[in-house]
């Protein structure tokens, strides 16, 4: 995947997906399928879906300028005629940008990219939201970042989506500016599951609750906490259960402090595991720490880099009256998650 923050080393031309794609769920996969119908790119370009050459040009602070320019004739002629799949999307998030709040997020910019990259999405723009691009009046937009900047040929929004000063713009305003340059416009309509619309705020909910079959139901995929392990009080091997601390990136969400069943990706094999995230109140915790214990299995972290994926929500964290109270909660948190992991179907 190529992924730029300036639209002077965007590759084009272009079939664009339009959004900001937190969590890239169910329902924004709808909003990508129109361009991934695209044709599909050779596969001996190092471009290509699935290919390992992957280069994150800017991050995570893009620059400000949003002109189009001239690229590379090397890179035109590599390009050739054929669409580059393009998701575009917008760094910081707008609400951060206008409430001056850190937004937490499902998926940080490193794990946008690689859910992306397995749909076969083959370039990622983040436009820097600024106080010029805030300003961009629809036909503005439109025209300079969608058509000159990118060469779009066909776009592909949510019914939902808004853009342009004010957020004055929409769908049925794309499509009409849109086709004054000969450009398809999609509008997917909104995706609900059982009523209820598959949303990033939907997946945040459910998250809080510690509802993790209702998050994974909607992201179409389990929900995952991926760190570098790093030093902790190593109190877990005093009770017999080592665990891994787990450093996450600042900017992603966590779910309900409590204790999971997870599965731990270790070098590319999945282990059973039981996680606990939380304050750690029988040993007077003052910091929430995020551990890891990978059942049936010893050796060293620390260093090594792990993704956790969230099953099953166990048990809130409690305070218990001792060690071996606590100690025997553990082994029966280690035993529901082996049989809930390891039961057939």
């Amino acid at each position: 995947m190529w992924i730029t923050s300036s639209l002077n080393t965007a590759r084009t031309p272009t079939v664009v997906a339009l959004g900001n794609f937190d969590g890239v769920h169910r329902g924004h996969q709808r909003v990508l399928a129109p361009i991934l119908q695209e044709s599909c790119r050779d596969q001996q370009d190092p471009l290509a879906p699935g290919s390992v050459a992957t280069s994150l040009e800017h991050q995570p602070s893009p620059p400000s300028e949003l002109q189009g320019g001239d690229r590379s004739s090397d890179d035109q002629q590599a390009q050739g005629d054929r669409p580059l799949r393009t998701v575009v999307t917008f760094f910081p998030h707008p609400r951060e940008f206008f409430a001056g709040e850190r937004r937490l997020l499902l998926t940080p910019l490193d794990e946008k990219v690689r859910e992306l990259a397995k749909l076969g999405i083959e370039q990622l723009v983040l436009l820097p939201f600024d106080q010029g691009l805030a300003q961009l009046t629809p036909q503005e937009f439109v025209q300079r970042i969608l058509v000159d900047g990118l060469g779009a040929r066909h776009i592909s929004v949510g019914e939902d989506f808004c853009f342009g000063r004010d957020r004055s713009g929409t769908t049925a305003d794309l499509r009409a500016i849109a086709a004054t340059f000969g450009v398809q416009v999609t509008v997917v309509p909104l995706y609900a599951d059982g009523g209820d619309r598959i949303s990033s705020s939907a997946i945040r909910d459910a998250l809080g609750l510690g509802n993790i079959a209702r998050a994974n139901h909607l992201l179409g995929r389990p929900y995952a906490l991926t760190g570098t392990v790093v030093q902790g009080q190593q109190l877990g091997r005093t009770l017999g259960f080592p665990t891994a601390n787990l450093e996450t990136p600042p900017q992603k969400l966590l779910p309900r402090q409590g204790v999971y069943a997870v599965w731990v990706d270790l070098d590319g094999t999945l282990h059973p595991g039981v996680m606990n995230l939380g304050h750690r109140p029988t040993v007077n915790g003052l910091q929430q720490t995020l551990e890891v214990h990978l059942l049936d299995w010893s050796g060293d972290l620390y260093h090594r880099r792990l993704s956790v994926f969230l099953r099953h929500f166990l048990r809130p964290e409690q305070k218990f009256d001792s060690l071996d109270a606590l100690k025997d909660q553990i082994q029966a948190d280690c035993q529901m998650a082996h049989h809930l992991l390891t039961a057939p179907g």
